[in-house]
């Protein structure tokens, strides 16, 4: 009889980090069409192909995961912000490259407004017990505010804008025209889910607020 190889005779090691990506996805998927309280468990495990088990061990449970997904989209949200390097740009062109960031991290994550509108149902309670999400804010509102100022300063934004306002009204225009484009198309004849229709909200997002901020 042949000797058997080396790797077949060792066990596999578990890989944890991989083994939560997995898991982590799968549950993005499940929560996104089903919403937290439609999402199952073992759907979850099946889809990341690992025993059922493995989703308490990592989570504890159900809404730690659900919690775990939210904080990841809004990472990636944060990690494309930065990754724009918007303090080394003046003013206008910050302002004018977050805006377009915001609308277009929305039209490739669908499903980050789908998770959105779930937990929003909910009245926020997995977000209000996070610890991660305060800190991942913090540093946006402190460089949109330093942005408002240098364009003070050099005569092209007016005084007196709330970065926080600023920042939700830049996010509520795009995530209002993604999150009700059905009804919307439906309402006024037009499919607006096209890439005309689309190019053509986001430079109406885009022009509207610049001139809100001009002097």
């Amino acid at each position: 009889m042949p000797a058997k190889r080396a790797n077949e005779t060792r066990p596999r090691r578990r890989d944890p980090a991989a083994t939560r990506t997995k898991l982590l996805a799968a549950a993005r998927r499940e929560f996104a069409g089903s919403g937290l309280a439609g999402a199952r468990v073992d759907e979850i495990a099946d889809r990341a192909g690992v025993n059922k088990q493995l989703v308490y061990h990592y989570f504890g449970d159900k809404d730690a995961l659900y919690l775990a997904v939210l904080e990841w989209v809004y990472e990636e949200l944060r990690a494309q912000e930065r990754e724009l390097k918007l303090t080394g740009l003046a003013p206008e062109q910050a302002i004018r490259r977050l805006i377009e960031a915001s609308f277009d991290h929305l039209a490739a994550h669908p499903d980050f407004i789908v998770l959105l509108n779930d937990e929003n149902r909910s009245g926020a309670r997995h977000v209000r017990g996070s610890r991660r999400l305060p800190a991942m804010h913090s540093p946006l509102v402190s460089m949109v505010s330093k942005i408002l100022r240098e364009g003070v300063r050099t005569g092209v934004f007016r005084k007196g804008i709330n970065p926080v306002q600023l920042y939700i009204s830049i996010a509520g225009l795009s995530y209002f025209f993604f999150s009700n484009t059905p009804t919307l198309s439906a309402i006024f004849g037009t499919d607006l889910s096209s890439p005309a229709q689309r190019r053509a909200r986001r430079k109406h997002v885009v022009d509207l607020v610049m001139h809100s901020l001009r002097s």
